[in-house]
């Protein structure tokens, strides 16, 4: 081969190089598959109405497929996500068909030449939460009651600030609605958002988010304040704790100075023996008396109690195999039998494996 074919194809290789590093668009996707097994044998398939993920009982399923790409520059910014899977067909039910498999859109413009200080509009994850729709990402295979009633995603705009060192992240948001893309109908309430997340060392994050609005149509408004709080801390490179807690007030009634609440304490010990194997549990409760959000119809509302054990397997950094055991105490009667009989406790058994590319 001559010198100059040699030359040629390097310089093409080290153009292609450089191209792959700067391309400002990037493609992504997560796949996670699972089994369910609730020892109620629910008649219809159907884990508890209070959960969005991996609802499917007795069946191999898939929880979430979702295709993203993201552009990225220095001054512009977009996502786009695409979706399918269980997560979609039951945490978007009030959507019109046209968002319901729609994970994200959105687009976001930097507003200061030196500061980190962006303002985005869309669709996007919620601000609200240590748990997101990407099962990879949370220490335990299925979500807490917390997360599972909470937003997963949100609809509107938001201003946001990091700081030059990353320790400190700042956001304001207005919203159409709690976990809304459209409004309901009769609704014209503007809905407000914040966040706070501080990191004042690699090994702790402190989050405080909140959200105030109606989500109910002006004829029957009662507005709603929420309040979402966490700390992550990484113990040791073996050990790691998340505390949360939720509380929530809303209005009885229209105008009314009285109201109805809400509370969610929940902890998650994480156990890491090696890179590739995590140990998790996770113990919750969830009050809600007068259901604002689950409405059990029964005499002392929805209090319910829940445990959970799970292990993961990483053989390849893209790829996780999960299993886990999950109990819920109840104190009323909530949950239903094979037979149609009502009981205190719900117990499952779910497996998934979750691949990200």
């Amino acid at each position: 081969m001559k010198r100059t074919t040699i030359i040629a194809a390097l310089t093409a290789f080290t153009t292609l190089a450089v191209n792959a590093q700067t391309n400002p668009l990037t493609i992504s996707g997560y796949v996670e598959g699972y089994y369910a097994y609730d020892f109620s044998k629910p008649v219809n398939n159907l884990r508890p109405s209070f959960t969005y993920n991996h609802t499917r009982n007795n069946e191999i399923n898939l929880n979430l497929g979702l295709l993203k790409a993201a552009y990225a520059t220095d001054n512009v910014r977009a996502n786009l996500g695409l979706m399918v899977g269980t997560y979609a067909q039951y945490n978007l039910a009030a959507e019109s068909d046209v968002f319901r498999n729609l994970y994200e859109a959105n687009a976001g413009v930097k507003l200061s030449k030196n500061s980190n200080l962006w303002l985005d509009a869309g669709i996007f994850a919620a601000h609200i939460g240590w748990e997101s729709a990407i099962g990879k990402d949370n220490w335990t295979l299925t979500r807490s009651i917390a997360a599972e009633n909470s937003p997963y995603y949100e609809a509107g705009a938001k201003i946001s600030y990091t700081s030059a060192d990353s320790k400190l992240f700042l956001s304001g948001l207005v919203l159409n609605g709690w976990q809304r893309i459209q409004r309901v109908d009769g609704n014209q309430s503007t809905a407000f958002g914040t966040q706070i997340t501080y990191k004042p060392t690699a090994s702790v994050t402190l989050n405080s988010s909140t959200f105030i609005g109606n989500d109910k149509p002006e004829i029957s408004r009662q507005y709603r304040y929420f309040h979402n709080l966490y700390g992550i801390f990484q113990l040791n490179q073996k050990v790691g704790l998340i505390l949360g807690f939720d509380a929530g007030i809303e209005q009885k009634s229209k105008k009314s100075n009285d109201y109805n609440t809400w509370y969610s304490p929940t902890g998650i010990l994480r156990y890491k023996p090696s890179a590739k194997v995590s140990l998790a549990g996770r113990a919750e409760y969830y009050s809600d008396e007068n259901g604002v959000i689950i409405s059990s119809g029964t005499p002392n509302g929805f209090k319910t109690w829940g445990y959970s054990a799970n292990v993961d397997y990483s053989p390849y950094q893209n790829i996780t195999f999960r299993l886990e055991g999950k109990i819920y105490d109840s104190k009323d009667a909530i949950f239903t039998r094979e037979s149609g009989s009502s009981t205190n406790n719900n117990s499952a058994i779910t497996t998934a494996v979750a691949v990200s590319f």
